[in-house]
């Protein structure tokens, strides 16, 4: 590290911080996160409190961070304002109560509301960087997020350099951004393997307020096992896949691929790898699990393009042993440009992501229980949906043992409507949704996607829908969810 930038403590750090400043923070999942400055700006928060003084910031990110970032600043009640996503047990209880101040956000539309001035002032950024040169180069770490954003608008910066990426790392982000209207023009990405933009992030160096050594992992967990249930959707996904290639509504070299993020986009991954008929594939995605390494490995992944490596510290380690091999075969890219919908519908990419519930008519629930209780945030699916080639949204078929149906005669919360989703999947089938009214879509939802024993309750709910071009009754439509709400189980709902 050049001798030019202050050399802090974390506290030091987080003594720079005010009352009601904005704070955008590097991280997208855990990856790339900060974790020590937000330990010591929740430890002075808990201190000032303690001293009966108001103290609290607004947090931006990229996405979800570690439990260094939004656990530890939740616990310590020192968020006023958060956005655009978080998965923190804690921070949702805050959300959920009020107490925190939230407003959900397509993740590809961060960047460019903080350039336009959307959001407000940007007063510090704080993120880490494996390497940071005397001119201002700044080479980020395991993702970039918005960092590279960040790190322009931000009044000041501080930086925290983590030992545990090394400097080598160098080569594997590509940064660009896109001019802002109205000078903007194409996105210069025409392949998964196209560059457009620069290695590092550069900055002036005098904004560069101080450096805080540190030698820690992503706070990343280990996946869950896959059960049949995940299993199966998997296998379905990949059925319906092999048969659109076998009719010619897929291109015989096949096309990129976008997944979300947990155990049912893990499972639908390694059921497409597995399967004989799929094609070598690539990937154009926001995040890469540990699923994706082996393949990378193997060739049956030929190239990955992502925003963040969401991987666990031991899988991590294994990709930065053979930094060479990964440096040909994968780019990390700023989510405004991995979810940016030119591109997305440019390259033809097949999006898979994961809902909550999904209705008759395809409407997708991605946020929230019974429409109003958040569970994290719509992240990138909406941007991958809008545009995407093919778009598949999966769940389990039923939650809570079978006392909840995840397929129900109108969703709670509308995050992706039905003019975008295009299939909708279970462990019992797929329903292809292209072309069809919305009562063939019912019928087919009901048939092919509903547990067993929830499909004469919805054939009764479509049965008595009065006339009219959508099978609705204003009546009835939340009768499954109420009867939840009443005693902790929807079978039995009535519609009389």
């Amino acid at each position: 590290m050049p001798s030019r930038y202050p050399l802090m403590t974390a506290h030091e750090a987080a003594s720079l911080i005010t009352h009601n400043q904005t704070l955008a923070c590097s991280g997208f999942t855990a990856a790339g996160s900060v974790k020590v400055v937000t330990r010591a700006l929740a430890e002075r928060a808990n201190a000032e409190h303690a001293a009966g003084r108001p103290f609290k910031i607004n947090l931006l990110t990229g996405a979800s961070t570690g439990d260094s970032c939004d656990g530890v600043l939740a616990r310590a009640e020192a968020i006023a304002l958060r956005s655009p996503y978080m998965s923190n047990p804690e921070l949702r209880k805050q959300i959920n109560a009020g107490q925190v101040q939230f407003f959900d956000m397509h993740l590809s539309m961060i960047p460019q509301q903080i350039r336009y001035g959307f959001l407000g002032p940007i007063h510090w950024a704080i993120v880490e960087a494996a390497d940071v040169t005397a001119d201002g180069d700044v080479l980020l770490t395991s993702s970039v997020g918005a960092s590279n954003t960040f790190l322009h608008r931000a009044d000041r910066i501080i930086i925290e350099l983590n030992s545990r990426h090394p400097a080598k790392l160098r080569g594997f982000h590509d940064l660009w951004e896109p001019a802002d209207p109205p000078f903007r023009k194409a996105l210069p990405i025409f392949q998964v393997r196209d560059r457009a933009g620069q290695e590092v992030c550069r900055v002036d160096p005098s904004r560069i307020a101080g450096v805080v050594l540190t030698n820690l992992d992503d706070e990343t967990p280990t996946p869950a096992a896959p059960t049949e249930v995940t299993s199966r959707i998997g296998r379905n996904i990949a059925e319906f896949l092999v048969a659109e290639l076998k009719a010619g509504r897929l291109p015989s070299q096949f096309l990129p691929l976008q997944s979300g993020v947990g155990d049912v986009a893990n499972s639908v991954l390694a059921a497409l790898a597995a399967h004989p008929e799929i094609p070598d594939f690539s990937m154009y995605t926001e995040v890469l699990q540990d699923a994706a390494v082996p393949l990378l490995e193997s060739g049956r992944m030929q190239f990955a393009s992502t925003s963040a490596l969401t991987l666990t510290p031991a899988m991590l380690q294994r990709l930065y042993g053979n930094l060479e091999f990964f440096r040909q075969r994968m780019v990390l890219r700023p989510q405004e440009i991995s979810n940016h919908p030119e591109i997305v519908r440019r390259l033809g990419i097949i999006s898979m992501n994961t809902a909550i519930e999904f209705d008759l008519f395809g409407n997708v629930n991605s946020t929230h229980v019974l429409g109003r209780q958040l569970m994290n945030g719509i992240g990138g699916s909406g941007d991958f949906t809008r545009n995407a080639y093919l778009s598949i949204f999966s769940c389990p078929s039923t939650q809570k043992n079978g006392a909840v149906s995840t397929v129900v005669p109108l969703v709670t919360h509308v995050d992706q409507n039905e003019h975008s989703v295009q299939v909708v999947v279970t462990e019992h089938g797929v329903a292809d949704l292209r072309g069809k009214g919305p009562r063939q879509r019912a019928h087919e939802i009901i048939d092919r996607c509903a547990a067993p024993q929830y499909r004469d309750q919805l054939k009764a709910y479509l049965s008595m829908a009065p006339p009219g071009h959508m099978p609705f009754s204003t009546k009835h439509v939340f009768a499954m969810h109420e009867k939840f709400e009443a005693d902790g189980d929807m079978r039995g709902a009535r519609f009389d």
